[in-house]
């Protein structure tokens, strides 16, 4: 039996696996976000969970307070309906949808980013879902998160008898 081959073959194999891994390391490297006059422009890639990356980039550049517009295709994205009766959302999640329209707010509950998300999505039947949303991760492709940053800090408190999380407004004087 002739070895070389079979070692010829290893390499070759352990050689495309460090090829993979580095692929994929430079990928979770690459660029989410670039300033623009206006704030940010998020391009996020299959995979990225958009809220935890929205919310570290309030972190990050310490964003007083925003809107966001966005589209792009969904893996998973989870809508809740709040039932005010017992304070609390049902969630509902789809799989492999487009999103059409997403939009929100970032503001701040006590140090921490408050991120509050509306969407609407169509599934490959172009059947359409809307709401809250809950969670929401990347698909194949991408998605486009356009953030225009607003100079004022805002914060989010829970108000009662609801339960809900409402955007605190400053008076004007």
């Amino acid at each position: 039996m002739n070895i070389q081959p079979l070692k010829i073959g290893m390499a070759l194999v352990l050689l495309m696996s460090l090829s993979f891994a580095n692929a994929q390391q430079k990928d979770a490297e690459k660029c989410r976000y670039t300033k623009t006059p206006q704030g940010y422009l998020m391009v996020l890639r299959e995979g990225d969970n958009v809220l935890e990356l929205i919310e570290k980039l309030a972190k990050e550049q310490n964003i007083p307070s925003a809107n966001f517009t966005g589209i792009g295709f969904a893996q998973d994205a989870t809508f809740g309906f709040y039932d005010f009766s017992q304070k609390k959302f049902h969630p509902k999640t789809f799989n492999k949808v487009e999103m059409g329209s997403i939009t929100g707010s970032i503001a701040w509950s006590g140090d921490k980013p408050s991120i509050h998300m509306h969407g609407v999505a169509t599934d490959d039947k172009f059947d359409a879902y809307g709401g809250h949303i809950l969670g929401l991760k990347v698909g194949t492709g991408s998605m486009e998160i356009y953030i225009t940053v607003n100079s004022e800090k805002l914060e989010r408190k829970i108000e009662q008898p609801l339960n809900a999380n409402v955007l605190q407004l400053p008076c004007l004087k």
